[in-house]
């Protein structure tokens, strides 16, 4: 009897660094969490399709992310979230995280938008430090 052939869990990031904030582009999230899930890293995935603001954002990655109620909702607090009370928690296997749709309006202008994503890139910085892969694909609405 044929057995299906296993793909690779790291095979649709064959290439990525371990430690980046890109573009999601051709990736389909779908297979991004496959890949977390045949790796053991954390999927934490957020559709902000429906954000107009900064409190927006924040609010819909705290309940998608399931941050902890006591999250301030700002982004010194979603940086915190990420990083130390998780390292914190005991050894951590990885993460791959998307963002999806991120908004770009008047109230989520190019600015927060950036600002934003520097959240992500100073996690990937943290983790990176630790030797623990982040991983943080995005799209824009």
């Amino acid at each position: 009897m044929d057995t299906p052939l296993r793909q690779d869990p790291e095979t649709p990031l064959k290439g990525v660094r371990t430690n980046i904030v890109q573009s999601i582009r051709a990736f389909r999230v779908s297979d991004l969490q496959e890949a977390a899930q045949g790796l053991g890293h954390h999927f934490l995935f957020a559709n902000l399709s429906s954000a107009q603001s900064k409190q927006d954002v924040l609010d819909l990655i705290a309940g998608q992310f399931t941050l902890p109620s006591h999250f301030g909702k700002n982004f010194d607090a979603l940086y915190d979230c990420m990083t130390d009370p998780l390292h914190k928690s005991g050894p951590q296997p990885g993460f791959i995280v998307v963002l999806e749709q991120i908004p770009a309006n008047a109230k989520f202008d190019k600015e927060a938008r950036e600002q934003l994503l520097d959240i992500f890139r100073d996690t990937a910085d943290y983790w990176g430090d630790r030797k623990i892969p982040f991983r943080c694909f995005y799209s824009f609405l």
